[in-house]
């Protein structure tokens, strides 16, 4: 990786502010895991929302809101305002991974990506069970608490550990990665679907996994995720090897990038 830089002091005020919140949001989520809770649906039945979501959501945006009244706000269940001439953009998904975390699956975390005049600056991802906060900066590498990571090494597909998801439109829509699951289910060593965009990501900048993709998310899924996975020294982009998207994402060390990108291209 390329030698890090210092931490702008203005960058560096967003940075402790995320990190803050996403602990304090975590706490939330691990106090009320495993309890009873209110669950509604959003659009599509699978899509689920908690009132644990909301009282995240509603802690994270009403403190950016109270100490940093001029930036934007993109967040997953509604809050905040989204302004696009302000220099800095939050993105918040308050509980990425609703499902996991009403049934009790204990694979959940906060995520808060934060852009600097539409380039993304600050990624912060926190999972209150393991205690894991990753978080990023551009150009200061990527960390996970207070130790650096970086991706792995592994070069061949077929000694792999991939990860991916389905989106919640699965149920309907024909681009549903079931072709895209089978092929990389036959080329590479494994592959694993936790439910957690932002996780899989982490994992991937930490070389837990070695590569991940995903089809039609949303920007809070992914906006903190894929800086740290940069950072890390990995490579992000969309299936065809242009710029990441939230609608397509394939996230790797670098080294099998190619070699993932190749199996989109046979099913193109």
């Amino acid at each position: 990786m390329a030698a890090q830089k210092p931490i702008e002091r203005a960058v560096a005020r967003v940075l402790e502010l995320a990190r803050e919140l996403a602990r304090a949001a975590g706490e939330i989520q691990r106090s009320r895991f495993e309890t009873e809770h209110r669950i509604d649906t959003k659009g599509a039945p699978i899509n689920l929302v908690t009132e644990v979501d909301h009282a995240c959501e509603r802690l994270i945006v009403d403190a950016i809101a109270s100490e940093r009244p001029s930036d934007a706000i993109l967040a997953e269940e509604g809050g905040g305002a989204d302004r696009p001439d302000a220099e800095w953009r939050w993105i918040v998904d308050p509980l990425d991974g609703t499902t996991n975390y009403a049934h009790g699956y204990p694979c959940f975390c906060v995520s808060i990506g934060v852009e600097r005049r539409g380039v993304r600056t600050v990624g912060v991802v926190y999972d209150p069970l393991r205690d894991e906060l990753y978080w990023s900066v551009r150009g200061a590498g990527a960390h996970r608490n207070d130790e650096p990571v970086s991706v792995s090494k592994e070069s061949q597909l077929g000694k792999a550990l991939l990860a991916t998801g389905f989106a919640y439109d699965v149920h309907e829509s024909d681009r549903d990665n079931l072709a895209e699951f089978g092929a990389f289910l036959k080329t590479a060593r494994a592959v694993r679907r936790d439910g957690s965009a932002a996780l899989d990501l982490c994992y991937v900048a930490s070389g837990r996994f070695d590569g991940y993709w995903e089809l039609n998310l949303r920007p809070w899924d992914v906006a903190a995720g894929l800086l740290i996975v940069e950072e890390a020294g990995g490579r992000t982009s969309d299936c065809s090897g242009g710029p990441a998207a939230a609608e397509q994402i394939v996230a790797s060390n670098g080294a099998l990038h190619a070699a993932m990108l190749a199996v989109f291209a046979q099913l193109a």
